[in-house]
């Protein structure tokens, strides 16, 4: 090969070298950051919902530990002093009963345990949402169904006793789960109104009543 044919050769392989690199470099300004995909999917799973009744667009906003466990969930690990401040507001949120009372009716408590209905759009607002706590959780070894993402609460009342700390513990737990462990997937029932004071009073009666099928 001759040094001119060999010159021309290596010079085309250049700008054509070049020509990709400035093409990729070009494609690459285009490309959105990272922050803006996150924006951009989120804008187009807003726009997927529609209000329907009870189910309004609000639940949509989150407040402040959703959005710090979003991003966690997304690849962005808590730090530890982040978690802590976490669990401390969550704490700050629980609220004890009023008349210093715990427990309610283990019966009623069941009832609510068994029940996922309530606060969807084809849910009847007037009617009380459940709990749905077998789907965590086993409870009693009558019900045969339950799930185990949670640990067993069998025998709960039973092993634990029903101490003021315990009570206490198990109540804020019930309310805001998050307050003993930032992003947990416990629902916050207390703190964003899922079961009323009552009914987490008979979720209690239901854990510690000795009567109850948790306790036997």
């Amino acid at each position: 090969m001759s040094k001119r044919r060999a010159f021309w050769l290596g010079a085309g392989a250049m700008v054509a070298a070049m020509a990709v690199s400035g093409a990729a470099f070009a494609a690459d300004k285009k490309q959105p950051k990272k922050k803006d995909y996150r924006a951009a999917a989120l804008e187009v799973m807003k726009a997927s919902f529609q209000a329907r009744g009870q189910a309004t667009l609000d639940r949509l906003n989150q407040d402040e530990a959703q959005a710090a466990c979003s991003r966690s969930a997304a690849g962005e690990p808590l730090a530890s002093d982040l978690k802590k401040k976490m669990e401390e507001a969550q704490s700050a949120t629980v609220k004890y009963p009023a008349d210093s009372k715990y427990l309610g009716s283990w019966k009623s408590g069941e009832r609510i345990a068994q029940t996922g209905r309530g606060l969807q759009f084809s849910d009847d607002p007037s009617e009380p949402a459940g709990g749905n706590c077998y789907a965590c959780h086993q409870l009693s070894q009558q019900e045969v169904a339950y799930g185990t993402i949670g640990p067993s609460l069998y025998r709960y009342g039973k092993l634990r006793g029903n101490s003021e700390p315990m009570l206490k513990y198990t109540w804020a737990k019930l309310w805001n789960a998050q307050a003993f462990n930032a992003c947990s997937d416990m629902p916050r029932f207390g703190h964003k109104g899922i079961l009323t004071e009552e009914q987490l009073k008979d979720v209690m009666a239901l854990l510690f009543d000795p009567e109850s099928p948790v306790n036997q």
